[in-house]
């Protein structure tokens, strides 16, 4: 019998995978991280309540400094050198699918277990583990897992992923789950009220100076209150008054000036991406015809895909595509399936 950790946020979505988990007859055991102070320990007692009403194990693993190496230190210097970083990409990569993987690997456990919706499948005509949309697309977090790489994939479990949400919650409701009405989590657990600026103030112990708004062609045409403040495509909260609509098209924090255009201005038909990781395939040797997304958000949009450096994508999209935003992760597929993935560097027209 195969051993497998369970990766218990305290949610419904990870409470059903522990159960339809201990159903594929896997031998369990539930493991919650503690990752910021005291703040998770509603999560903590409640993903315990669901293991003990299943019969399995609960552990606790402290794992709150290297969350905060891993990802809250990556989050601000990603956010000050002026790009839009993912923190849940970051969190899937250096601790869901990093250290609670390297844990549940030391304890004995051949596979780990979460919640998330996605599919894993082995393709044997090209010997590689597959990442595939759920079944739920509108709940679909392919997107949050591109950069997981053969190894993780082989050995991770995703349940809830052949399931709709209103399945889930049903289970846990059958099953008298504690988790089964718990409202999914919308912000980022480390800046819960979506204040960026106040948590790298706090956390970096900063402030932020105003500065210059520039036109297109590099002319002073307003003071801003922080290039930290802006982000690529905004238009409302500026701070001051022009006569017509301005969006923010770009920002040098250097310089710490924002530079302002027209809504056509932020177009890019060609998006450049590093940091690739290469899922379905080993190799690009040809242009490639994928959809590909932007952001988590948006719907996919078709593209040809070009391998254009040694760890370099170019995406050529067949429309031009709105605030390409550097920092954030661009995510090819192949009808269901995950292609690659990698980090937004610009975009170009």
């Amino acid at each position: 019998m195969s051993k497998a950790m369970i990766a218990m946020s305290g949610g419904v979505d990870s409470s059903v995978a522990a159960l339809l988990t201990l159903q594929q007859g896997y031998e369990a055991v539930g493991a919650t991280m503690r990752l910021l102070g005291d703040s998770n320990n509603k999560d903590i007692s409640d993903a315990k309540s669901v293991c003990e009403r299943l019969g399995i194990e609960h552990r606790v693993f402290d794992m709150r400094e290297e969350f905060d190496r891993e990802v809250m230190r990556r989050f601000a210097d990603i956010y000050l050198s002026g790009e839009t970083p993912n923190p849940c990409i970051i969190c899937n990569r250096f601790i869901k699918f990093g250290a609670l993987l390297d844990r549940a690997l030391e304890t004995g456990c051949e596979r780990i277990v979460t919640g998330h919706y996605a599919c894993v499948r082995y393709d044997s005509g090209s010997g590689r583990w597959l990442l595939v949309k759920a079944a739920d697309r509108s709940k679909d977090q392919t997107y949050f897992l591109y950069m997981l790489r053969q190894e993780q994939l082989s050995r991770i479990v995703l349940p809830v992923g052949a399931l709709s949400k209103p399945e889930v919650r049903e289970l846990a409701e059958q099953s008298g789950f504690v988790t089964s009405r718990k409202h999914d989590s919308q912000d980022i657990c480390f800046v819960p009220d979506g204040d960026y600026v106040g948590f790298l103030r706090g956390y970096r112990g900063m402030d932020f100076a105003g500065g210059d708004f520039l036109d297109l062609d590099g002319n002073v045409i307003g003071r801003h209150a922080g290039a930290i403040r802006y982000t690529i495509g905004q238009r409302k909260g500026l701070g001051m008054g022009f006569n017509k609509p301005m969006y923010v098209c770009r920002k040098d924090m250097a310089a710490n000036t924002v530079t302002l255009g027209d809504n056509a201005d932020l177009f890019s038909r060609r998006v450049v991406v590093r940091g690739v990781n290469l899922i379905a395939v080993s190799r690009i040797d040809r242009p490639m015809r994928v959809t590909a997304k932007i952001r988590y958000s948006q719907r996919e949009e078709p593209a040809t895909l070009f391998q254009t450096g040694e760890d370099e994508l170019t995406l050529v999209f067949d429309s031009p595509q709105r605030a390409v935003a550097p920092g954030q992760a661009a995510v090819c597929y192949d009808g269901d399936c995950v292609v690659c993935g990698g980090r937004i560097v610009r975009g170009e027209n």
